[in-house]
This record gives C-alpha cells, sequence and structure tokens, in this order.
C-alpha cells in the first residue's frame, strides 16, 4: 500500500519558486505560532508544528530540498505515493534550528521513505519537548528625527510595548501544574521598555538602526529578535535633502543679483558669509562645500544654495522713475536680439 504524499511548499504556505530567506522567515512565524509551549495541551496545534517542523527539514536544506523536487509534478496531496529506487538513506541535517524536532517519531512515513531512518545533528528520541528553542521574532518600528538629528547625530529615548517571556513560568504557561496566572498560560506578557537610541551622524531617510536582541523575546530559552528602527525625517521648513546634500532658497533683491554682496546663508550648524558673486541670475546654485550630511567615509555632503531673484510688488513713483531711466539705458548699451538669443524685439 502506497503512503500518502505530503506538499511541504503547501504546508508551509509557500511558493515553490520561494527563496530560501522566504522559506526560513515563513518557518519561523508558524514556528511561534504553533509552538507547543505556546498552546499547552492543544493536540491540533502541536500536530501542526510536527508538520511544519518536517517541511522545513526538507525545503530549509538545500540537498534534501533539490532531491524533493525531483519528484516533480506527478505527485499530488491525497496521491499514493512509493519512493522510487535509490531514494532512501539519505541524511537529514538540522540548519538554524538544530533542536527543534523531537526525533524521528516526529516525522511521517512519508518523510521517513525519502530521507531513511538515519539522521543528522540535533535528532534524538531523548529530545525533550520542553527544550525546543524558537528564537524570537525581529520588530520593525518607524523613529522619526528632525533634520538635525541626521546631521548632528545624537540619543533619543523611546518607549516601546515588547512581548517577554513571562517572569512567573518561565515560558512555560504553567505553574505548579496549572495555568500561569501572570500571562494566562500564554508564555509571554506585553511590558513596557525603555530604550536611549543613538543616531549616527549622517543617517538618511530610509535608513535603518539594528537594535541586536532588542526584539521579541525567544520561545523555550531561544534568543531575542532584533529591532530594526527605519529612519524618516520630519520635513523641514528651510533645506531639503538631496541624498548627501542638503539645498536651501535664499531670495535676492534685483540689485544684489546685479551688482553682488555678502550675505549670512542658514546651514544646518547655524549661519555662515557668502558671497554672492555679481550677475548672479535667479535659478542658478551656490555650492557650500562640506556642509551636507555625512557619508560612510566620513567625509559630508555639500550645501546647495539656490538663488531666487525677487521682483518688488509695489514701488513708488520715485523708484518708478529710476526703473525707467535703467531701461533707457539698457535699450541704448545693449541690442536686444543678441542679449535674449533673438526670442523677442
Amino acid at each position: 500500500m502506497g503512503i500518502e504524499y505530503k506538499d511541504y511548499y503547501e504546508i508551509l504556505g509557500v511558493k515553490r519558486d520561494a527563496t530560501e530567506k522566504e522559506i526560513k522567515n515563513t518557518y519561523r512565524k508558524l514556528a511561534r505560532k504553533y509552538h507547543p509551549d505556546v498552546n499547552p495541551g492543544d493536540k491540533k496545534a502541536e500536530d501542526k508544528f510536527k508538520e511544519i517542523n518536517e517541511a522545513h527539514e526538507v525545503l530549509g536544506d538545500t540537498e534534501n530540498k533539490a532531491k524533493y523536487d525531483k519528484l516533480g509534478a506527478n505527485w499530488r496531496a491525497g496521491a499514493d505515493f512509493t519512493p522510487p529506487p535509490g531514494w532512501e538513506g539519505v541524511h537529514v541535517r538540522t540548519g538554524d534550528f538544530a533542536g527543534m524536532g523531537g526525533g524521528f517519531g516526529d516525522f511521517s512515513d512519508f518523510f521517513s521513505s525519502l530521507f531513511g531512518q538515519s539522521h543528522g545533528r540535533g535528532f534524538s528520541q531523548g529530545t525533550s519537548r520542553r527544550s525546543r528553542r524558537v528564537r524570537g521574532n525581529n520588530i520593525d518600528a518607524e523613529l522619526v528625527i528632525t533634520l538635525e538629528e541626521a546631521y548632528n547625530g545624537g540619543t533619543r529615548s523611546i518607549t516601546l510595548q515588547k512581548k517577554e517571556t513571562c517572569s512567573s513560568c518561565g515560558g512555560s504557561g504553567v505553574v505548579k501544574n496549572k495555568r500561569c496566572g501572570k500571562c494566562n498560560g500564554a508564555s509571554m506578557i506585553v511590558k513596557a521598555q525603555r530604550l536611549d537610541i543613538k543616531i549616527p551622524p549622517g543617517v538618511k531617510e530610509g535608513s535603518r538602526i539594528r537594535l541586536a536582541g532588542q526584539g521579541e523575546a525567544g520561545i523555550g530559552g531561544g534568543p531575542s529578535g532584533d529591532m530594526y528602527l527605519h529612519i524618516k525625517l520630519t520635513p523641514h521648513p528651510h533645506f531639503a535633502v538631496l541624498g548627501h546634500d542638503v539645498q536651501i532658497e535664499l531670495s535676492l533683491m534685483p540689485w544684489e543679483a546685479v551688482l553682488g554682496t555678502e550675505l549670512e546663508v542658514l546651514t544646518l550648524k547655524g549661519y555662515v558669509k557668502m558671497k554672492i558673486p555679481p550677475g548672479t541670475q535667479s535659478g542658478r546654485r551656490l555650492r557650500l562645500k562640506g556642509l551636507g550630511l555625512s557619508k560612510k567615509d566620513k567625509a559630508r555632503g555639500d550645501q546647495y544654495v539656490k538663488i531666487k531673484v525677487l521682483v518688488p510688488k509695489e514701488i513708488s513713483d520715485r523708484e518708478t522713475e529710476l526703473y525707467r531711466e535703467l531701461a533707457q539705458l539698457y535699450e541704448k548699451k545693449i541690442d536686444a536680439a543678441t542679449t535674449f538669443g533673438g526670442t523677442r524685439r
């Protein structure tokens, strides 16, 4: 009589072309959800945990996955399966989750028919279910900072609601053969935690800060996950961010643009003096070297000052008279067709 075929891709809920990372991440989520320590006394959860553990032992190992994939599309869930000759006796190696399985008693006949009865590290009939270790989930959070903090770096204190292993039951969910009153048998509790975050100079929008071991607590003594803070910059009233460069707009009066001047310009480290050369056109960008955001090589980007020439909206009679005199001087001095590239007469 044949053995029922198992579709390990379907069990994990991943596509057949899923990457190793996708398989690993999906397995971790399911392992946490159905782990016996999280579901004490739940036979369905325990059976599901065994099933996804078995699927991961195959799909999470390159050689086992390749062997399994050779079965092709001829075998479907529910079909009777008999392993082809020469498929027995393959060793199973556990990877990142060594110690998760409890021996071949936890695996199906289909698994044993493909991979034989030998086993690799992490598998023994005496392994205790309570010793299974699952790494905690990573936590992704958003950290909103100002452009000045991105420029200078600094420290920011944040308070997070994190899941931690229950201190009363040690993560078992049980105290003296009764459901733990503190975590209500869930093995985890939610606790507020304050963290002081160091913001390195030069972080940009979308940068990521990793805090090792600050994610959710593991199960069964497993290590905690990590926390990843995704940087978001608050809009600045004056500066635009262009990679490691920043840009600010500077308004000039017509005579300042024509004659040139020296002005104090705002930068991320305060005001600095800047020379405006004579004949500066509206839209021109002037550079202040090294006043942008830090780069990985400790150099800095630049600050660009974009010029905008203002035209007075209200002028006095005297000012009107002077502008007309100026216009007459230019009409006599400059050939308009040459000056404006032939676009006006």
